[in-house]
C-alpha cells in the first residue's frame, strides 16, 4: 500500500485543493466587486463517507457546472453555488458583492487551509516516525 493510498492523507489532500480553488473563487469575487451584474459565487464544500474518501465525486474535486447546459460528467453534482444572500445588499448597478463578507470567508479559508496543511504535515512525519525514518 502506498502512502498516498490511505484514506486520511487523500481525505486532507482532497481538502487542500478545495481550500486552494475556494481561494481562488473568492479572489475572483472580490476582483469583480465592481464588475455590473455580477453575483458572488461559492464552492460547495466537499462530503467524506466514513473511510474518508471523498463522497460522490469522481476524482479529487467534482467537476464545476455553472449552467444547466454544461456536460456533466455521470451524474456529478455542481462544485459551485451560487451565493444565498446575492442580493440582500445588491448595488444599483446589480453587482451582489459584499467585500467585507468575501474578506471574512477568505480570511477563515486560509486558517482552514493552514490548519489542513499542519494536519498534513504532522501525519506525514508521524507515519515516517513509525516507520523508522524520522
Amino acid at each position: 500500500m502506498s502512502i498516498n493510498d490511505l484514506p486520511v492523507l487523500s481525505a486532507l489532500r482532497t481538502k487542500m485543493q478545495w481550500h486552494q480553488e475556494r481561494q481562488r473563487v473568492l479572489s475572483e469575487n472580490v476582483s469583480n466587486s465592481d464588475t455590473p451584474n455580477f453575483r458572488p459565487r461559492e464552492l460547495v464544500e466537499p462530503k467524506f463517507d466514513k473511510t474518508g474518501a471523498p463522497a460522490g465525486s469522481i476524482g479529487p474535486l467534482a467537476m464545476a457546472v455553472t449552467s444547466a447546459s454544461h456536460m456533466t460528467s455521470s451524474g456529478a453534482a455542481s462544485s459551485f453555488d451560487q451565493n444565498k444572500n446575492a442580493g440582500f445588499e445588491t448595488r444599483p448597478a446589480g453587482n451582489a458583492v459584499n467585500l467585507e463578507e468575501e474578506m471574512m470567508k477568505s480570511a477563515n479559508n486560509q486558517m482552514d487551509y493552514a490548519a489542513v496543511t499542519s494536519l498534513y504535515s504532522k501525519s506525514l512525519h508521524l507515519l515516517k516516525t513509525a516507520i523508522g525514518k524520522g
